[in-house]
């Protein structure tokens, strides 16, 4: 099992020429209907994006599923996803000696003691996240189940930024507008102004043969209060998910809420008062500062995560290096790579979120089947709500 998941396990192999690459994805639920085009889409927008180098060109990503289903429908085992390579010549790349600066090459030289760079960034490649892609698309059709989104955009690209207010507060009944713009955007935004700004960003770099990063911004929507746990650091679901993010290549920094915001206010400004609930719902909040998270636990707000992407290491302008063969001054070797895939982060970043909140979720409500997954997380939302009218079990006020 992974460290940070408990009813789920997923694990990916292969490398960035390798043959394909393989997702293992354990514990999905009996009788989930995967929407093939659901995962297919998601693939394809990972591949989008300004700034994408020449690889996304040469692929065409789609997945086979070829363990776990029986026509088109899991039945419990585990899943065997597989997304093919069309650029598949591991064996017939040359061998790089000069580290990149910003990538494992060299951290890898020194944890294998030897010149291997080739045999480090094949499998330290964002490559590797078209597996973690699938993953998550197939997590986000569990939480759909139970109505449920996971909703992720670009919030700032280098020096362009999307304005506060917007994507601020998310709705489910937002959600479809949200989508068409993200999708019509060339950076996956959600405002035309900050997407020309942002592209702007993107064409600058390309043309000083440097590379751009920046923030990325997802929203899990409608999520079950009282999911996750205050009981072990490892259980919280605020270090899942930070865990989550800043495990995607190139982050260097995740937060919830306000995250690093906090420090710099007094906590009058930091934390969300509790107000009674509306008929039929939880107790509510008029801001989200905690980011639908208070002592690792969700507290009925929307969970919110942003995570912090470095610009690409690979540079068309190379910077300082050492030769590994020689021991002398060198420049930077060069492998084909993008100006920026920050769009791109955005959509797996999405898919890891759904992986963390999918897990929680499950290990909150259980259910063997699909069926017996919705039934358990409408009644764990009906107690959830009348808890939040002063109720117990029995429907009786508490006095």
């Amino acid at each position: 099992m992974n460290p940070l998941l408990s009813r789920l396990s997923f694990r990916s192999a292969g490398e960035s020429h390798g043959p394909a690459l393989t997702t293992i994805l354990e514990g999905v639920p009996r009788g989930l209907t995967i929407d093939f085009d659901h995962v297919n889409g998601e693939l394809r927008r990972r591949q989008g994006g300004a700034g994408r180098g020449g690889r996304q060109r040469i692929e065409s990503d789609t997945v086979e599923i070829t363990a776990g289903v029986r026509c088109g429908v899991t039945i419990g085992s585990p899943l065997c996803l597989v997304v093919q390579n069309r650029d598949h010549k591991i064996d017939e790349l040359p061998e790089p000696t000069r580290p990149r600066p910003g990538h494992a090459d060299l951290s890898g030289a020194y944890r294998y003691d030897d010149h291997d760079i080739r045999g480090t960034l094949e499998r330290a490649s964002a490559r590797e996240t078209a597996a973690r892609v699938a993953a998550g698309a197939i997590c986000a059709q569990v939480l759909r189940q139970v109505d449920t989104e996971v909703f992720g955009f670009v919030r700032t690209l280098a020096g362009a930024r999307l304005p506060d207010e917007i994507g601020a507060t998310i709705r489910a009944a937002d959600l479809a507008g949200l989508r068409a713009q993200r999708d019509g955007s060339k950076l996956y935004t959600l405002d035309p102004d900050a997407d020309k700004a942002m592209a702007a960003e993107v064409a600058a770099a390309g043309k000083a043969h440097d590379t751009v990063g920046g923030i990325v911004e997802v929203h899990g929507v409608d999520v079950l209060p009282g999911v996750g746990s205050h009981l072990q650091w490892h259980e919280r679901l605020s270090t899942r998910l930070v865990a989550a993010v800043a495990s995607i290549h190139a982050f260097k920094g995740a937060e919830v809420g306000l995250g690093f915001g906090c420090a710099a206010l007094r906590g009058s400004e930091v934390h969300d008062e509790i107000l009674p609930a509306e008929p039929g719902g939880v107790l509510r909040r008029t801001t989200n500062r905690a980011g639908g998270l208070e002592g690792g636990t969700t507290n009925g707000e929307n969970v919110v995560v942003r995570g912090a992407m470095k610009p690409i290491s690979t540079l068309r302008k190379p910077l300082r290096s050492v030769d590994l063969e020689t021991g002398q001054a060198d420049e930077a070797g060069y492998e084909r790579s993008d100006v920026c895939a920050l769009s791109a982060a955005s959509v797996v970043a999405e898919s890891m979120v759904a992986i963390v909140l999918a897990d929680a979720v499950l290990a909150r409500v259980g259910g063997e089947s699909i069926d017996e997954f919705v039934v358990r997380h409408a009644e764990c939302r009906e107690r959830a709500v009348r808890l939040a009218a002063g109720e117990d079990r029995g429907g009786k006020k508490q006095g």
